[in-house]
C-alpha cells in the first residue's frame, strides 16, 4: 500500500482539487484507493458527496485500533472509498498530543488497511501541526502544490524543512506548480525560476481553469465532465509522475497496471459499498 500526502502550509493552492482528481484517476486505473480527508474544512468530502460526520470523531479514530476501516464509506466511483472529514478534526492536535508516539499514530492506524488498498491519499490541513507531522510520517510521497508566487515558494521551503526533520525513512517530496496563469508575466517568470532552481519539481503544471472551479458546483472530479481540458490532461500527467516517483522498478510502485473497471467513466451509480467489503 502506497500512502501519499497532499500538503502545503498555505491554503488556497489547489491542494484538495489535486487530491480528489488524483484519487479518481488512480481508482479509474483499477487501483483500490482510499482518500482520507484530514482537513476540518471537509472540501474533499464535499466534492465526493460524502457525509461530513465520523462516528466517535477524532478521538475514536486516533485512540481505538481498527477504527479507520469501520468509518470508511464508498463513493459513486468504482475502487474509490472515502474517510470523510469531521468537525472534531479541529481538535485532532489535542487528541494526538495526549497520546504516546503521537506522530506515528496515523501510520499505525493505517497499517490494518494494507491488504485492502493499493493507494491511500491524505488531504492534509493547511497548517503546521501534529496532524501534519503525523501525515508526513505516514506518507511515502508528499505532493506539494505551489502557485507561482513568492509566498508560496517560501512555504515550499518550510515544508522541505519539516520533511528534513523527520526520522528516516523520509518521504519523497514532489512539488508541482498549481493555479498557473500563463497570461500573467509574473506567473511565467516565477514558474521558470522554480523549474530552473528546483530539479525535483514535477513536469506537470495545473493551470488555473474554469473546469477546476466547476468541481465545486458539480461536486465531481474534472475528468467526469471536462476530460479533454488542459486541467484534466495536467492532472493525468501528474498522476503519471506520482507513479514514476514512487516506482522501485518495472511496473511502478503498485506493480503491473490492473485491468480498468468495467465502467469506462468510473461511475458506479451511487451509494456504493466500500472497496473490499
Amino acid at each position: 500500500m502506497l500512502t501519499v500526502a497532499v500538503y502545503n502550509l498555505k491554503g488556497g493552492v489547489g491542494k484538495t482539487s489535486a487530491a480528489v482528481n488524483l484519487a479518481f484517476l488512480a481508482a479509474r486505473d483499477g487501483y483500490r484507493t482510499l482518500l482520507w480527508d484530514l482537513d476540518p474544512q471537509g472540501g474533499a468530502t464535499y466534492l465526493l458527496r460524502g457525509r461530513p460526520k465520523v462516528k466517535g470523531g477524532a478521538r475514536s479514530l486516533i485512540n481505538r485500533p481498527g477504527q479507520l476501516e469501520q468509518r470508511v464509506s464508498g463513493t459513486e466511483f468504482d475502487n474509490l472509498d472515502l474517510l470523510p472529514a469531521d468537525r472534531s478534526y479541529r481538535g485532532m492536535d489535542l487528541v494526538l498530543d495526549r497520546t504516546s508516539h503521537s506522530t506515528r499514530r496515523l501510520l499505525d492506524q493505517l497499517r490494518p488497511l494494507e491488504s485492502r488498498y493499493d493507494l491511500v491519499l491524505l488531504d492534509c490541513p493547511p497548517s503546521s501541526s501534529l496532524v501534519s507531522q503525523a501525515a508526513l510520517r505516514a506518507a511515502r510521497l508528499v505532493l506539494v502544490p505551489v502557485i507561482p508566487a513568492t509566498l508560496s515558494w517560501r512555504t515550499l521551503n518550510q515544508v522541505t524543512g519539516l520533511v528534513k526533520e523527520l526520522k528516516a525513512p523520509r518521504p519523497v517530496l514532489l512539488p508541482f506548480l498549481s493555479l498557473v496563469d500563463r497570461r500573467r508575466r509574473l506567473h511565467r517568470e516565477l514558474a521558470e525560476q522554480l523549474r530552473t532552481g528546483l530539479p525535483s519539481l514535477a513536469r506537470a503544471a495545473i493551470p488555473i481553469s474554469s473546469a477546476v472551479e466547476q468541481m465545486g458546483p458539480r461536486r465531481s472530479p474534472v475528468h467526469t465532465f471536462a476530460a479533454g481540458t488542459p486541467a484534466a490532461v495536467a492532472y493525468q500527467d501528474l498522476w503519471a509522475e506520482v507513479r514514476e516517483a514512487t516506482a522501485p522498478g518495472p511496473g511502478g510502485a503498485f506493480g503491473p497496471t490492473p485491468a480498468p473497471p468495467a465502467s469506462a467513466s468510473g461511475k458506479a451509480g451511487g451509494g456504493r459499498r466500500p472497496t473490499g467489503r
